[in-house]
Formats: C-alpha cells, sequence, structure tokens
C-alpha cells in the first residue's frame, strides 16, 4: 500500500484480529449501520455497514481536482436538464429501443406540454471517479459516471472518518490517523434541501422521503432526516403506493399524501425499471411531476445524468455550447471525462462496434441503468455486441475506455465473511448540491466525498450491491 500501512503490519494476523474487531464496534459506536438481509424492514436486529479495516491512500491532488470540479457538474447538469432540445437530440435513439428510459421522456414530455408547476429545482448528485494509472506512474482522475438520482451514502460516510482514525491511532499511526479528513455530506445534503423546502414557503407541508420497498440502507437516509429535524423541518417516509393511492393535486397543483402537503419530494427510489412494479407506480410518479412539490431530481434532472447523455457530452465543441465563455471550466470538467463513444446505427458507430470487437479487454459496454451491476465487460462485450452489431439495440448502450486503477491491499469488513487481505479498487465520488429559483442559482457546492473500495475480482457494483463496502481517503 503506497505510503499507507507497512506490509509486516498488514500481514501481522494477530493484530490484524484484535483490530479488526475493535473496527467493527467503533463501527456500530459511530452509527455506521445497516438492518441486516433476512430482515431489511425491521431494525430489531442491526449490523455494520460493510467497510475497510484501513483507510486507503489517495493522491491529494486528484482528490482535491474531484472537489474543485463539482460545482462545475452541477451547473452542467442544471445546465442540461433546461435544454429540451438537447435532451431530445442526444436520447432518440436510446428511447426507440430503451422502454425505461422511453417510459421516463414521455412523462418529461408531459410535463413540457403542460408548463412546469414549480421554479425551484433542487438536485443532490454524486460524481464517482476511478484513478487511471499512467504510464509514468502518475494518476488522472477519470469519471465513471454522475448520479443525478439517490446518490447515497452522505449519511454513513460522515460517520467513518472516526473508526479509521481510531484503528490508525490503535496500530500506533498517529500521524496518519491525523490525515483523515473531516466529511459530512449529510449535513450538506440536509442543507439544500432545507432551503428547497424554505423557499417553498409552507411550514406545515413535509419533505417527502420516496422510498424503496426493501429498506436495508435506511440509516444513511436517517442521517439526512435527523439534519432537517434539527432545522424543524418535518420529514415522512412514503412508497409509490402510498403516493398512488392517496395522493392528490389541489387547484393550484399542490401536492397532498395522505392529507398532508408536500413541500419536497426526495426520491430514493425509482432509478431502475425493477422500481416500478405496476402500471400505478408510474402514475404516482408522473403525479409528484405534475405537481407543485419540489423534486429531487425532477424528471429532466433525472434524463440528464443518463449515459447517453454522458457520452454525448464527451463529442468536441458539445461542452463549450453550455459553458460559451468559459474555457477554463470546460477544460476542467473535460480533463475528467475517459474515452466515450457511441453506438448509434451510422459510420461512427459501426466504427465503436470494430474498436469493441477488436480489443474488448479495453473497453466498458455500459447499459442506461443506475443502482451497480450492470456494465458489461471482456469477451460478454463480444457476445453483446456480435448479437446487436446492425441492429438498433446497440444504441441502448454506450462503449467507454475502461479505467486502469492501481490495486490496493486491505481486509474488507463484512457480516460473515473472513478476515482475508484482498487487492482492491477503490472508487472517488464527490458529492454536489445546487438550488436555483427561476434564474437565480441560490446554491451550488460540493458537499463531500465518498470512498468506496471492492475486491479487484469483481468488475461491478457498489455498497448497496453488496460489492463494494465504505471507506476513507488518507491523503498522500
Amino acid at each position: 500500500m503506497a505510503q499507507g500501512i507497512p506490509e509486516d503490519m498488514m500481514l501481522n494476523t494477530a493484530l490484524i484480529k484484535e483490530l479488526a474487531d475493535v473496527a467493527k464496534d467503533e463501527a456500530l459506536l459511530q452509527g455506521v449501520l445497516m438492518r441486516i438481509k433476512e430482515t431489511p424492514n425491521s431494525s430489531e436486529l442491526a449490523t455494520y455497514a460493510p467497510f475497510t479495516l484501513f483507510p486507503t491512500p489517495v493522491p491529494k491532488a486528484v482528490f482535491l481536482q474531484a472537489l474543485a470540479v463539482q460545482t462545475h457538474y452541477n451547473t452542467l447538469v442544471d445546465k442540461i436538464s433546461q435544454d429540451t432540445d438537447f435532451l431530445q437530440e442526444s436520447l432518440a435513439s436510446t428511447v426507440a429501443v430503451d422502454d425505461f428510459t422511453a417510459k421516463l421522456f414521455r412523462i418529461h414530455q408531459q410535463i413540457l406540454k403542460e408548463g412546469k408547476s414549480q421554479t425551484i429545482v433542487l438536485g443532490l448528485n454524486r460524481s464517482d471517479y476511478m484513478l487511471d494509472q499512467r504510464e509514468d506512474g502518475s494518476s488522472s482522475l477519470k469519471q465513471i459516471e454522475i448520479n443525478t438520482f439517490a446518490a447515497s451514502f452522505g449519511g454513513l460516510s460522515s460517520r467513518t472518518p472516526d473508526v479509521h482514525r481510531h484503528i490508525l491511532k490503535m496500530a500506533g499511526r498517529l500521524e496518519e490517523s491525523q490525515r483523515i479528513l473531516d466529511n459530512n455530506p449529510a449535513a450538506g445534503l440536509a442543507r439544500a434541501v432545507a432551503k428547497a423546502w424554505e423557499l417553498y414557503g409552507s411550514e406545515k407541508a413535509i419533505v417527502m422521503f420516496l422510498v424503496e420497498e426493501s429498506q436495508r440502507n435506511i440509516f444513511d437516509q436517517r442521517y439526512i432526516e435527523s439534519e432537517l429535524w434539527k432545522r424543524n423541518i418535518p420529514t415522512k417516509r412514503k412508497r409509490f403506493d402510498d403516493v398512488f393511492k392517496t395522493g392528490s393535486l389541489d387547484e393550484d397543483k399542490r401536492l397532498f399524501v395522505e392529507g398532508e402537503e408536500v413541500a419536497v419530494v426526495y426520491f430514493r427510489n425509482g432509478y431502475m425499471p425493477q422500481n416500478y412494479t405496476s402500471e400505478q407506480d408510474w402514475d404516482a410518479r408522473l403525479l409528484m411531476e405534475r405537481s407543485r412539490a419540489v423534486k429531487c431530481p425532477d424528471i429532466s434532472t433525472h434524463l440528464a445524468g443518463t449515459k447517453k447523455v454522458q457520452q454525448v457530452l464527451a463529442r468536441p465543441g458539445v461542452l463549450e455550447k453550455f459553458f460559451p465563455d468559459q474555457p477554463q471550466v470546460v477544460e476542467q470538467i473535460r480533463a475528467t471525462f475517459a474515452g466515450l463513444y457511441t453506438l448509434d446505427i451510422g459510420p461512427e458507430g459501426d466504427k465503436t462496434v470494430a474498436m469493441a470487437l477488436a480489443a474488448p479487454d479495453r473497453f466498458v459496454l455500459k447499459p442506461q441503468r443506475e443502482g451497480g451491476g450492470n456494465n458489461i465487460y471482456g469477451s460478454e462485450i463480444c457476445r453483446v455486441l456480435e448479437g446487436a452489431k446492425t441492429s438498433t439495440e446497440r444504441t441502448a448502450y454506450i462503449l467507454m475506455d475502461k479505467i486502469n486503477p492501481t490495486e490496493s491491499q486491505n481486509y474488507l469488513l463484512r457480516r460473515d465473511a473472513p478476515l482475508i487481505i484482498s487487492n482492491c479498487l477503490s472508487e472517488l465520488g464527490a458529492f454536489g448540491g445546487y438550488v436555483r429559483q427561476g434564474t437565480d442559482m441560490v446554491m451550488n457546492e460540493c458537499l463531500g466525498h465518498l470512498l468506496r473500495t471492492k475486491s479487484s475480482e469483481h468488475s461491478d457494483g457498489g455498497v448497496a450491491a453488496g460489492v463494494a463496502v465504505l471507506d476513507n481517503p488518507l491523503l498522500v
């Protein structure tokens, strides 16, 4: 582990066992919690959320770069969400073959036809990166994706720094323990929600967390709820079904659910096709979108976070369209782009297919999906593209350069898993929050960071998907 924990300590099994036992207790003390998978809707039994025994070294320059570019990404997402023509053109080929994106796009079109009922926009997102190892040994920051919908772990990641500080002190690494940064995305995310609630202007109105059927990761969200209650802002947790059964709009399009006015809908569910189990769920989504409640995200911001939009943004001249007089901003954002390639029908898409089939290990094939575990690698890329070589099916995907991060060694602590050393890869996220009222940007901030680490044998998947674990950067 470069400039991290020395190898003799990593291999000292008695010490590692002792540290791991203490680390689990410390995680529970600090509130790094998840419900157990057997009873995801009850808090009678909870365990520690999976995490690394040691923090992972991250070069300070690239870490600061990720934080510095975040407000520009916030602005970019917001500008895209307001550019109807750009969304239409970018997603035309995807909507034709991807049913889920098409359904979202139909809601978007209906809202445009009716006219938006709310001028307040609340965006909470997380931009995720890996560090690409260059041949000269240095690393460069490359964006994997931006999550504009239900970006998670802002709560739990605000509780992990003290766990790693404690373990480093116990291991006699006092100097390193002082290099673990404070981090409180939950407070920042709540501050943005509170600002939107305040602008909505009704003290009795609630912030409604629209949540999943299975709520293992409830504590991550409870931290944000708790921050809102500290400000005397009432929160309620509801499902699509509750909204369908008891939701209504009054003549001013104010949203009421179970008799209570909703100021802000904070979606923590609704980003995957399987989140919509019936047409009733889609009807509930449309009802919320049509309402005066502030949506986080609204439908156009949801579409702005699609993989296809990410690929279109990497084309020459596109960023300049959104930042016409800000070449430095364009440069800062573009520096984080990995190679992204279209699979649209035509010569350019054909060239992408040929390139991928010739060297599949150099690329990742990405569908328009969130939630981890969806990407396609290696020989599987050939199977998918051979099958859809000349058909429009291929336009449901984009192709991206595979990033080659440096591996580090660590112990991944998760319930009932053996204590073994793993070769690991890490992904760095930066949280962003913005609030706009009409044309006035009221808030635009980077709200903190998230480091997730997984065993290098897993190509894809996040913490909630059961693959990655929570971590902290140790700046070097």
